[in-house]
């Protein structure tokens, strides 16, 4: 395959890229690269942008379309959408996680997404979703690279048999090892669970994603235990911190001790801009606070940061569309990234920094020898993309196209 006429990130003019046995073989500037008659296929891009495909690093397929069942999440708080989901994990079937679980999928794979992580809830004795969620690995593998999260949703030490229903997860195959030590009945539990995920992954040469300090809480400093741990271990690269919402409120005297400890770890974080926006704060009078962590000085520390939707119409969050750029938009404003050079930087909150945080970059990127796994946008630059959230014309897997999107144009009758 050849693509030609199109536009990258960071090179001017336009660009042709060879594709052989579904990776680049070469990418020159469009007068260096003919078309060869051989080639099977032309793809001409016509000026548009092509990108990495999008990443999302944080979403639970398992629970993606259940909003309003067994009912709706009033107060908006994270511990009613707990409780209701602990309400519908009973319902649970093999089929309906799969059958959701796919759904979700193929719609993230209409905005141009082709590595998820998603985390499963494993508190539960008969592990049904995670049996689930690793067919579905299978199933999919075609157009999309699933990661899955054994998370212990109620806790590792205060769920019965929570630690060892943790670990069976990764027997049978999950990816991660996860925790809440926030959610854990006592902070030394919670201590002890951030020690226990951390033993587990190296036990079995897995990694790390912990929810950790998401709570409207201050003094919630699990994120502390973790980078320590991460650090003492040399795993830093291997371990993420999903959400981290405590460090929006931590005092600037604590936040400065702490990011040295971040950078030494070096580990990533994942921020859920539209759900923490929509359950943070809620016990707050006015003001109330965003409850999204500083994503801004995590970029500016070189500290890798991405961003995820999280979820997808559950009890947490009940609307969600699977659209990258959607929180992308929302993370800019929120935590004010938007000088011009930040804006151009933020793209990396929704492709690279997730590949990293992944640990899929070895196949990632607009790369001679690497898959050519790429989508092609309706804009022409990257700040076109930040302004008007372009749809996604086009998305290939290993040379290979999964999806297309004929441009909507707009006819002006007066």
């Amino acid at each position: 395959m050849i693509v030609k006429n199109a536009r990258l990130r960071n090179r001017a003019g336009l660009w042709q890229l060879r594709i052989v046995n579904g990776r680049f073989e070469q990418i020159a500037e469009q007068a260096a690269l003919q078309p060869n008659t051989n080639d099977p296929a032309i793809l001409d891009a016509e000026g548009k942008l092509l990108l990495p495909p999008f990443v999302e690093p944080h979403i639970h397929l398992d629970c993606v379309y259940t909003a309003g069942e067994p009912s709706w999440n009033q107060s908006g708080t994270l511990f009613e959408g707990i409780a209701l989901w602990e309400k519908r994990k009973k319902t649970l079937t093999h089929e309906d996680v799969k059958t959701r679980a796919i759904k979700a999928l193929r719609q993230q794979l209409s905005y141009g997404v082709q590595f998820v992580r998603s985390h499963v809830d494993v508190t539960d004795p008969t592990l049904t979703a995670l049996r689930a969620m690793l067919e579905v690995r299978k199933e999919v593998r075609d157009f999309v690279e699933l990661q899955l999260v054994a998370f212990p949703q109620d806790g590792i030490l205060s769920f019965e048999n929570g630690e060892q229903l943790l670990e069976e997860s990764l027997k049978l195959g999950a990816d991660c090892v996860g925790g809440i030590p926030h959610y854990e009945f006592t902070r030394e539990y919670g201590v002890e669970s951030v020690k226990k995920v951390m033993a587990l992954a190296c036990k079995y040469d897995k990694l790390v994603d912990i929810h950790c300090d998401e709570i409207d809480d201050g003094q919630s400093r699990f994120l502390e235990t973790v980078a320590a741990e991460a650090f003492r271990l040399g795993i830093g690269e291997r371990v993420t911190a999903s959400h981290t919402v405590a460090m929006h409120y931590y005092n600037n005297a604590y936040a400065y001790k702490l990011f040295r400890l971040l950078k030494l770890a070096g580990m990533n974080f994942v921020a859920c801009p539209t759900e923490n926006v929509h359950l943070q704060g809620r016990f707050d009078p006015f003001p109330k606070r965003r409850g999204v962590t500083r994503v801004k000085e995590l970029m500016e520390n070189d500290i890798n940061v991405c961003i995820a939707q999280d979820s997808i119409m559950d009890p947490w969050y009940p609307i969600g569309t699977g659209n990258p750029l959607r929180e992308l938009d929302m993370c800019i404003h929120i935590c004010q990234i938007m000088g011009y050079d930040e804006m151009l930087r933020s793209l990396d909150l929704v492709t690279d920094n997730g590949a990293k945080t992944m640990r899929v970059t070895d196949r990632y990127g607009i790369e001679e020898g690497k898959p050519a796994n790429f989508i092609l946008l309706d804009a022409e630059s990257p700040f076109d993309v930040i302004k008007n959230l372009p749809p996604v014309l086009c998305s290939v897997r290993n040379g290979k196209v999964l999806m297309k999107k004929t441009p909507v144009k707009t006819e002006y009758c007066v």
